[in-house]
């Protein structure tokens, strides 16, 4: 699966020309001065309207935005204490104003599309519009930004908006910094603060009224203050105790770990501060290190009913990271029942490691010998932007255009490049999974930290559209039934919007011919072998799902990753005369009629002996050996073939179509013929390429050889288990799915999802 790509819709197509109109003329006007169009209350008022308009909007869930992504430009890394104070007069278009910094003041409430928006004013009182990027949603509740905030934006950067308005734009989460009352850098008329300093006692008190009503940054802003203000040592325990937990409030786990390592230092049995400790680690995915720390926790106070709660989640997620062992049928329970599906697990990472490639940097590669369906790793989502279509319960769409390579996408993609900015940019500890990620063009910055603010220098919106990874459920399993079964396309309905990043698994490069498949629960992917792999083995799975091979165009577009398939299935169809794809393309179509037709026959034997004499002649437009290179435009009508054989009774043609199903797919299997030879097992040699369809496939063996070769149906039905579990990740569910006493000729219950 890929991101819903609407590059070529028209509707979506004629915006992205705008805006490449509207980026170009901007560009005829870069550094020129600023000479405002508008007065200061046409600017407020145009501002507010839309924003009441927008408000009109939330009660429509399917509400859709549009946001457009700018080129690539690296965060400020210079110090505060460096750069020189600007006026929006001395600003000029379409520059990045390097050495320089700007005070602002929220003169409107905010309003929230892709970005969070306000109108802001300078000390002159000249206004235009802030526009802030990868922001969460609740800064425009929480307090952080409501009228009369002031704001510092570092070496802000002057655009004409899509609107063809100006405004300041900021991507990077360090370029800018919202200012408490008391910050000396607020001027006295926004009613900044001088004199004598409150009380650490009164700055605490005050941090835990804006912590009671749910305003924590506010409240460590007040915090902080405290610890600046000569607490006593048992106020600064209590204050840097009371910052951690809402630091924890807000996702911020190594800040919290800091202020708790500094109360344990003087304070080791300090129950308040092992509790919180062993959160923030059991947050930062340490599972050893948080269950060491709930090991002396309960050594100390053992009457603690929470704390042996949590010991005990830690511990299972432990078990979990160690094993690879889950209960995946309560996982998919859990994960449908849940909006957004974020599974509370652990990594498990299996016989895998990273190594450098030949030709394309680094892979994933096999340790040791696995077998066909074996769990390789299980990765919970570095982070997941969820959207359901049909409840609308989380996660809002947007269209996401980018000038620069002219592409378009919809779904939650925008939201998820918030995410992952915003947990980098809270936890630097984190970053070291994003580092050696590749970015394609964009080079990140060296810098860490600065004024001892965290650089955000990862572009998280290449990674995206690098790893571009949606959710292969059941459910989508179960759609792709439906969808062969009535021969049709896949509805806008089951187009997938959500969207994550998993690193590990982005790891793995690109094969048509792949061998590992990934699945999804939640935000869980399940990455099995779909083939027997000696060690040293690299692995593959296709970024977009190979073509019939009926012609060269359709082959897989991956310009975004820097290289083209190379695969047999691709070189084969490239060294395919074009004469010999015509053929190919010619014969399916009259394939497709001939089968659609099928069901409609009173002549079923002509038309299975038409259908079969142009198969062999599909046949015979391939060069190389199935088991080489797998016939993509063939194994489906042996599919269809075996399945209608199957209704009809015929069951010797429906053993014999169904093998060559798999055959055509390049498996090489011993056995399993009819008449079949008492005691001869049926036995798959090597492992070919894996399609959802399989288990269908399988499942009509098993069901024919109830009749033709009973001892041959459970070991039919074994390799039906062991395909669905490739296919969905787990098998726990197989016999809520499949079963071989359904009234279905392919094995499933309850008709399709």
């Amino acid at each position: 699966m890929d991101t819903h790509d609407v590059s070529q819709a028209p509707e979506y197509l004629q915006h992205l020309l705008k805006q490449k109109r509207i980026l170009q003329n901007a560009q005829l006007h870069k550094g020129k001065a600023l000479e405002p169009t508008k007065s200061r209350d046409e600017i407020i008022m145009e501002f507010m309207f839309r924003r009441m308009m927008s408000s009109n909007k939330l009660a429509n869930r399917h509400e859709i935005h549009s946001s457009f992504v700018p080129p690539a430009y690296p965060p400020s890394v210079a110090a505060l204490s460096t750069l020189k104070r600007v006026l929006i007069r001395d600003l000029t278009l379409e520059t990045h104003h390097r050495g320089f910094y700007i005070l602002l003041r929220a003169v409107t409430p905010t309003d929230r599309m892709t970005a969070v928006m306000a109108v802001v004013e300078d000390e002159r009182g000249d206004v235009l519009v802030l526009q802030l990027y990868n922001q969460e949603k609740e800064l425009s509740t929480d307090g952080r930004l409501v009228e009369g905030t002031a704001i510092l934006v570092k070496e802000p950067y002057l655009k004409i908006m899509a609107d063809e308005n100006y405004g300041i734009r900021v991507d990077h989460l360090s370029d800018i910094r919202f200012l408490p009352s008391h910050d000396p850098l607020v001027p006295l008329s926004w009613g900044g603060r001088r004199g004598v300093d409150p009380t650490a006692s009164y700055c605490k008190t005050k941090g835990n009224d804006h912590f009671n009503k749910g305003q924590y940054y506010l409240a460590i802003d007040c915090y902080s203050k405290a610890l600046n203000t000569s607490p006593t040592t048992d106020e600064a325990l209590i204050i840097r105790l009371n910052r951690a937990l809402t630091y924890l409030k807000t996702h911020q786990f190594d800040a919290a770990l800091y202020d708790l390592e500094t109360v344990l230092s003087d304070q080791e049995s300090s129950e308040k501060a092992l509790f919180r400790k062993s959160q923030a680690l059991y947050h930062l995915a340490k599972f050893e290190e948080s269950c060491k720390v709930h090991q002396a926790l309960f050594a100390t106070f053992p009457n603690n009913a929470t704390a042996k709660l949590e010991f005990n989640r830690a511990t299972a997620r432990l078990a979990e990271q160690r094993t690879g062992k889950y209960p995946f049928k309560y996982l998919q329970r859990e994960a449908k029942k849940r909006p957004p599906p974020l599974l509370d697990r652990g990594t498990y990472i299996g016989p895998v490691s990273v190594r450098p490639t030949e030709s394309r940097g680094r892979g994933l590669f096999t340790t040791e010998a696995v077998r066909a369906g074996d769990l390789l790793f299980c990765e919970k989502a570095f982070a997941h932007a969820f959207h359901d279509g049909v409840s609308g319960a989380s996660g809002s769409l947007s269209i996401l255009m980018n000038p620069e390579t002219n592409t378009i996408t919809m779904g939650t993609q925008a939201d998820l490049i918030a995410l992952i900015a915003q947990k980098l940019y809270k936890n630097p500890s984190l970053r070291s999974m994003f580092t050696d990620l590749y970015y394609g063009s964009y080079h990140p910055v060296d810098v860490a930290e600065v004024d001892g603010t965290p650089v955000l220098s990862h572009r998280a919106y290449n990674v995206t559209q690098l790893l571009r990874l949606l959710p292969l459920l059941r459910e989508s399993h179960l759609r792709t039934m439906k969808d062969a079964e009535s021969q049709s396309e896949p509805t806008e309905n089951n187009k997938f919007h959500s969207c994550g990043v998993w690193p590990l698994a982005s790891y793995i490069n690109h094969s048509c011919f792949s061998n590992v498949r990934r699945s999804f629960i939640g935000d869980m992917m399940i990455v099995r072998a779909t083939q027997d792999l000696p060690a040293n083995t690299e692995l593959f799975f296709w970024y977009k799902q190979p073509s019939d091979s009926t012609s060269k165009a359709k082959q897989p577009n991956l310009k975004h990753w820097g290289f083209k398939c190379n695969c047999v299935i691709c070189q084969d169809s490239t060294e395919t005369e074009e004469s010999v794809l015509m053929k190919r393309r010619r014969l399916t179509a009259d394939l497709v009629n001939a089968l659609q037709a099928l069901s409609k026959s009173r002549k079923p034997k002509s038309a299975f002996a038409r259908i079969e004499e142009l198969i062999s002649k599909l046949e015979e437009t391939y060069r190389k050996p199935a088991v080489q290179v797998p016939r993509l435009g063939i194994w489906k009508a042996y599919l269809s073939l075996a399945e209608a054989h199957a209704a009809w009774g015929v069951l010797e043609k429906t053993v014999e179509f169904a093998l060559k199903t798999l055959e055509s797919l390049g498996y090489v299997l011993e056995g399993g013929g009819v008449p079949h030879t008492s005691g001869a097992p049926l036995h798959v040699m090597k492992w070919g390429l894996m399609m959802d369809g399989l288990v269908r496939c399988w499942m009509i063996l098993c069901r024919a050889y109830c009749d033709v070769a009973p001892e041959l149906a459970s070991q039919a039905e074994d390799y039906a288990r062991i395909t669905y579990r490739m296919c969905v990740g787990e098998d726990e569910t197989f016999e809520d799915t499949y079963s071989r006493f359904s009234k279905r000729t392919d094995g499933l219950l309850g008709g399709v999802e």
